[in-house]
């Protein structure tokens, strides 16, 4: 019997890491981007390594209670909804970013996957929200190929004392009618 040996691979040469970081923060750009509501709320993204961290910076408009003060609830509510999006979109993305398969620089609302659509979305307010800046982060529970379930908890000056959090089920976008490279079934997101 003969074996025959295929000869090893070369070792990958790693890209620098500034080019990751600028490919990484070019596609959260573009996903951001692409939600108009997102700039209307004001909402932006922090991003250190594949964990988002949402932030609401504060404004009178937010105001749902002078008297208090306190956040308006949907505000609140749409604050947590929209991290919980991105979130899921952003663990789309990831993998193919990732590879280097799409050039983040060309990521335009037509070329990203569409976003989830909400099936379900249950809040809970644990205390005012104070005039301040708010915080979130989401946590994808389950991501299959029709649905997911996200959990996202905010924040204001301590992490431990949330003021909000809140659980979501969204209809996943149809990965035959996805883009390539994000219709083939590499959406398994950053590892955990």
């Amino acid at each position: 019997m003969s074996t025959t040996q295929t000869p090893p691979r070369p070792p990958r040469t790693p890209e620098p890491v500034q080019v990751v970081k600028e490919r990484r923060d070019a596609a959260l750009s573009a996903l951001v981007q692409a939600v108009p509501f997102a700039a209307f709320m004001g909402i932006r993204f922090d991003r250190r390594g594949d964990e988002l961290t949402a932030v609401l910076p504060w404004r009178d408009a937010l105001t749902g209670n002078p008297m208090l003060p306190a956040m308006h609830g949907g505000a609140t509510s749409a604050f947590l909804e929209m991290t919980a999006m991105i979130e899921l979109a952003w663990s789309m993305i990831w993998a193919p970013v990732e590879r280097g398969e799409i050039d983040a620089a060309t990521l335009t609302p037509e070329t990203l996957p569409r976003l989830p659509k909400t099936i379900d979305f249950t809040i809970d307010f644990l205390r005012s929200g104070l005039p301040r800046d708010a915080y979130a982060r989401a946590r994808v529970n389950r991501s299959g190929r029709r649905y997911a379930s996200v959990h996202v908890e905010g924040w204001q000056d301590n992490r431990s004392r949330l003021f909000a959090q809140a659980t979501g089920h969204f209809l996943m976008p149809d990965p035959a009618q996805l883009p390539a490279p994000f219709g083939r079934g590499d959406a398994a997101g950053p590892a955990a």
